[in-house]
């Protein structure tokens, strides 16, 4: 059983995966997920996602450790296990003359309980392109066309790895709405994602990887709550930073002046913002540009990842319209500019 109280249909112990060479890009990771939950792998690139999944649909075997899906060894139980789940991988690899027709037909012939060719597509909302060859297809649409395969056979364990990935923004929210209707319905999915905001729409919970190792997790909101709320504003003209009422008092653990712009952090966000907001009163001055706000779970993860790596802290963590994983992979300095 796992912490909610539902049967586990993923159970992960002590997993490690090794690689030609020597190189062990799973270290040792421990997790389970629950039946009808939602659970997300996140991490910088080269953090193991991939290799971890990859032992969990049974196409690798694991070095060392043990992983049951629905009570089986998915490597050497392939039998018992593949009929049950879907896998999405990150490209499907589609032969570019056949139809989307033609490729869904083709598919469910290999396919145990295969979901009529009509509804696996209208699911996705390509129920227009039957005739359309695949090459055809934009990269949204072969993503949607992945999608349709791997839920062609009603599965139990769904397995998403970066499903959406080239979506336009109403094509991401369609595969969410999607996901989280199979959800309901009690299909267990496992989630990789670079898009943070995906993760914090959909899972139940998450896990960081960094290094093949498990740097954090629990919910989202139990991630983003390990890492500081943030108060932003203007000092008023003619005040200066010890006129403002001793930080540590307020709860402050951090601050920097960037100009006249003052940023604060602290783990205690309604004790400092009320501290700041009696004194403006008090002195009756504006504090123009206020900002205030907690931890998103994309400043959690890159401070996770800076913290993992040993990289000093930053104050504001961070990156907008950028990819997490990648900007935490390659080291890009975040972007300043969430406080105004």
């Amino acid at each position: 059983m796992n912490t909610n109280g539902h049967e586990n249909v993923i159970d992960v112990t002590d997993l490690r995966r090794v690689y030609g060479g020597g190189f062990e890009a799973v270290r040792g990771i421990t997790f389970s997920v629950g039946r009808g939950e939602l659970f997300a792998l996140l991490g910088t690139n080269g953090a193991g996602k991939t290799s971890t999944v990859e032992v969990l649909e049974g196409l690798a075997a694991p070095a060392a450790g043990r992983v049951r899906i629905l009570g089986h060894d998915p490597y050497t139980e392939r039998a018992a296990v593949r009929p049950r789940i879907g896998v999405m991988l990150q490209e499907g690899g589609f032969p570019s003359e056949l139809t989307v027709g033609e490729t869904i037909r083709m598919w469910a012939g290999c396919t145990s309980g295969a979901r009529p060719t009509k509804e696996a597509l209208e699911l996705v909302g390509l129920g227009k392109r039957t005739g359309v060859r695949v090459k055809q297809l934009s990269g949204g649409e072969k993503r949607r066309l992945d999608l349709a395969l791997a839920l062609l056979g009603r599965p139990e364990v769904l397995f998403l790895d970066e499903p959406t990935t080239g979506l336009d923004a109403e094509g991401r929210q369609a595969t969410w709405e999607l996901v989280r209707e199979l959800r309901d319905e009690g299909t267990t999915v496992l989630l990789t994602t670079h898009y943070l905001e995906e993760a914090e729409n959909l899972a139940g919970r998450l896990a960081i990887l960094h290094e093949g190792r498990i740097a954090a997790t629990g919910t989202p909101a139990e991630v983003t709550a390990t890492q500081p709320s943030r108060i932003g504003f203007e000092l008023p003209e003619g005040y200066f930073l010890g006129d403002l009422p001793p930080l540590a008092e307020l709860g402050v653990i951090d601050h920097e002046m960037v100009g006249r712009t003052v940023r604060l952090r602290t783990n205690e966000l309604q004790r400092a913002a009320t501290g700041l907001l009696v004194w403006a009163e008090r002195t009756r001055v504006e504090l123009r540009g206020l900002d205030v706000r907690s931890a998103s779970l994309e400043e959690a993860f890159l401070q996770i990842a800076r913290e993992a790596s040993g990289a000093p802290a930053a104050l504001d963590a961070s990156v907008d319209g950028a990819e997490p994983g990648l900007a935490a992979a390659s080291g890009t300095n975040a972007k300043r500019g969430a406080v105004k």
